[in-house]
């Protein structure tokens, strides 16, 4: 299993539900649209009123589950950042590929986007036997990954 398979997966899933930590704490789910880049960098959007941004603004680290067709999953641990300039532009036309009807939400008041880097990754395949089970970690530069056994 290598980046590029990862990125073949998470680029074929639509969704994917972001777990993130109120600022008293408590851990909040949402389901959220998701594009990827190949660097494994998850992109969505959201309204500045939503609790995600108000959670990430306080707490960057965040989580995401994706993939849910059979026993198949990725699960992935991140920091989050809202890119701005050239950086969000870039972005943005890779979550419009994936999600061109929301272009609409630009005329939406609040809208931003966010930006998750991977810091670890596990793909698990139950539907084989036995279970296929892969972690990566990704070291603060995003260049390097390390396979964990």
């Amino acid at each position: 299993m290598t980046k590029a398979d990862i990125y073949q997966f998470i680029s074929k899933q639509k969704l994917g539900v972001l777990g993130t930590l109120s600022p008293g704490g408590s851990p909040q789910s949402a389901l959220v649209g998701i594009a990827v880049t190949p660097e494994l960098e998850i992109i969505f959007d959201t309204v500045k009123s939503s609790r995600k941004f108000q959670n990430l603004i306080s707490n960057s680290g965040c989580s995401f589950v994706v993939g849910w067709a059979g026993e198949i999953t990725v699960q992935y641990q991140g920091q989050a950042h809202q890119p701005e300039g050239a950086a969000l532009a870039h972005y943005q036309d890779v979550y419009f590929a994936r999600w061109p009807e929301c272009r609409s939400h630009l005329s939406w008041p609040g809208i931003t986007y966010f930006v998750v880097h991977p810091k670890w990754i596990r793909y698990s395949d139950f539907d084989q036997n036995p279970p296929f089970i892969e972690e990566f970690a990704f070291e603060p530069s995003r260049s390097a990954t390390r396979h964990i056994p």
